[in-house]
């Protein structure tokens, strides 16, 4: 189910294989601020324990760009 939480309630994933730095990362928080109704349609996907499954480097780039909350769907088992 989609819904907007904010961002201190998500726990970024320690085992995420996914890392991107610099550049890349600048690039993506100036697009989440110029575009952040986008983070609804590509939410960030928890677990039920708000544990990220997909998107942590979103959740991250969304702190850095100052949001307070973000989309995120939590996936089933």
């Amino acid at each position: 189910m989609k819904q907007q939480v904010k961002l201190y309630k998500i726990k970024g994933n320690p085992l995420n294989p996914r890392i991107i730095k610099n550049d890349k990362f600048k690039k993506l928080v100036a697009s989440i601020k110029e575009f952040p109704e986008m983070l609804k349609l590509r939410p960030i996907i928890v677990d039920e324990n708000m544990m990220i499954l997909g998107g942590n480097m979103r959740w991250k780039a969304s702190k850095e760009a100052g949001l307070k909350e973000v989309w995120i769907d939590t996936a089933d088992g």
